[in-house]
């Protein structure tokens, strides 16, 4: 299992260890003809993986995240059907689960609906042995509620009752309400009435949905795809707006991974003369919320954060 739960990050607590994040790259992991090579997208998942658990081999570092007989949840983000998670990053981890001992059926791809995963180019499957793949409507959700400070959210039962642990694998891109959408605000898609949450740039929204309990105690390891990154007019996809980034973007820390994610955006703002976040009102402050000593999920100190680029 991941040796340090998110629940005991915090920026402002005295603290000896830094939050590791991975940035994997490669320049050629997207072709000219926009497809995905494969075979260096699985090398630059495995380097990530390796070099983020300090491990020798990919299969070594997956086995401290899960462990055989667990139902592992990838959550996808296929929101417009395009600029979504690339089908060729869910099948490399796919396979790297089952070689850690995971089997195909107790894998399970998900997103908010069906239709969704399908606009996303992902094949709907409900049973037999091979990985599945649905949306939230096809269990629904719960009717208990779970709160946390200022929110209080039905979740699917794909996360409570199917899931025992969550890989999430967002999508680096730009919010125009948020700020930013990458590992945190991927997790809206496991609540009934996420339009709630977009109040004030999703501070303390976004947060308080992560720190419900179901949420923080599942969700073990995000991989954000950044492979093709949108610095402007997320979440929906936006060519126009879009760069090949060619990366993965690794950490067991949520909120290190979106400060990290943030700063890339913001950074690929200035490459196009666009304004920072904040001069539009769109600083995602929801990130430091996140690591103040209510929250805890994570820090946003970047002297606490390890940032190593592979």
């Amino acid at each position: 299992m991941v040796s340090t739960p998110f629940n005991t990050f915090c920026s402002g607590s005295q603290r000896t260890d830094k939050s590791k994040v991975v940035i994997a790259s490669n320049a050629q992991i997207q072709k000219p003809s926009g497809s995905v090579d494969d075979e260096k997208l699985l090398k630059a998942l495995d380097q990530g993986m390796q070099t983020l658990f300090n491990t020798d081999w990919p299969v070594q570092a997956w086995k401290k995240v899960v462990k055989p007989g667990e139902v592992i949840g990838l959550k996808v983000n296929c929101l417009s059907g395009r600029g979504v998670t690339h089908i060729s990053l869910v099948q490399a981890i796919s396979e790297r689960l089952q070689e850690a001992g995971i089997k195909a059926q107790d894998i399970v791809i998900w997103d908010r609906f069906n239709s969704d995963l399908e606009d996303g180019g992902f094949k709907l499957n409900q049973r037999g042995r091979d990985v599945k793949c649905f949306g939230n409507d096809t269990l629904g959700f719960e009717t208990d509620f779970e709160i946390f400070n200022s929110a209080a959210s039905l979740l699917c039962k794909t996360l409570t009752r199917v899931c025992d642990a969550v890989i999430n694998l967002p999508v680096l891109k730009d919010h125009g309400i948020a700020g930013v959408t990458i590992s945190m605000k991927n997790m809206f898609g496991a609540i009934h009435n996420p339009n709630k949450y977009h109040l004030n740039v999703g501070n303390p929204y976004i947060p308080d949905v992560f720190s419900f309990n179901t949420i923080r105690n599942k969700v073990r390891l995000t991989i954000c795809d950044a492979i093709v990154a949108q610095y402007e007019g997320g979440p929906s996809y936006m060519p126009h707006w879009a760069w090949a980034y060619n990366s993965l973007i690794l950490s067991t820390d949520p909120v290190a991974l979106d400060y990290t994610g943030w700063q890339i955006i913001e950074q690929e703002r200035v490459k196009k003369g666009l304004p920072p976040l904040k001069a539009v009102q769109r600083e995602p402050k929801y990130i430091a919320t996140a690591a103040d000593a209510q929250h805890r999920l994570g820090t946003n100190n970047p002297d606490q954060i390890e940032l190593v680029y592979i």
